[in-house]
């Protein structure tokens, strides 16, 4: 549903399913949670995707500062984004090799790196990634306020990256400086 910003929030999200009937019977009680909890809200179905079961948790975000334009912000995610606030910011855009120096600013960037005997992440796909995203929010400053993905996966080295959810803000929707 576009008029949910955030799924887990109301419920929209299940993991771990293992079958088509668990599903079939988990997503039915899952719509009919997320219609009670927001009942204003138009549901246009359900997304089924593999289950990414290994992998470091990054956040990537734009918002757009009224004087220096999008700024693109890098930090581990989960809940790991809200309790460690270690976050990497600079003005879009960036390239890969910018990015790749704000992965390693973080304090985490060993996770990252393979500590304490974890396999390497793909930290160039994820580089690719964060100036991917800020080459898109200056190319669409116009028309965005801001972008979250969180959390994006970052798997083994040569794996690559996955997005599992992101959220985009168009800027007709901001009045005051909050989203409306």
């Amino acid at each position: 549903s576009p008029d949910i910003p955030h799924k887990s929030e109301v419920g929209g999200v299940l993991v771990g399913l293992t079958s088509v009937a668990e599903v079939r019977a988990q997503g039915g009680a899952m719509i009919k949670r997320v219609r009670e909890r927001a009942p204003h809200a138009t549901i246009d179905g359900l997304l089924v995707a593999p289950m990414i079961k290994s992998g470091v948790e990054l956040i990537l975000g734009v918002n757009r500062d009224l004087i220096f334009g999008p700024a693109v912000m890098v930090g581990f995610g989960g809940i790991f984004a809200e309790v460690m606030k270690d976050v990497a910011v600079r003005p879009a855009p960036v390239d890969e090799a910018e990015a790749m120096d704000m992965l390693k600013s973080l304090k985490g960037f060993a996770i990252l790196d393979g500590a304490r005997g974890r396999p390497k992440a793909d930290v160039g796909a994820a580089a690719k990634a964060i100036a991917a995203l800020s080459r898109f929010a200056v190319a669409h400053a116009d028309q965005v306020a801001e972008i979250d993905i969180n959390p994006l996966i970052v798997r083994d080295v040569g794996q690559g990256v996955v997005a599992l959810d992101a959220l985009l803000v168009p800027r007709a929707s901001i009045k005051f400086g909050k989203a409306q």
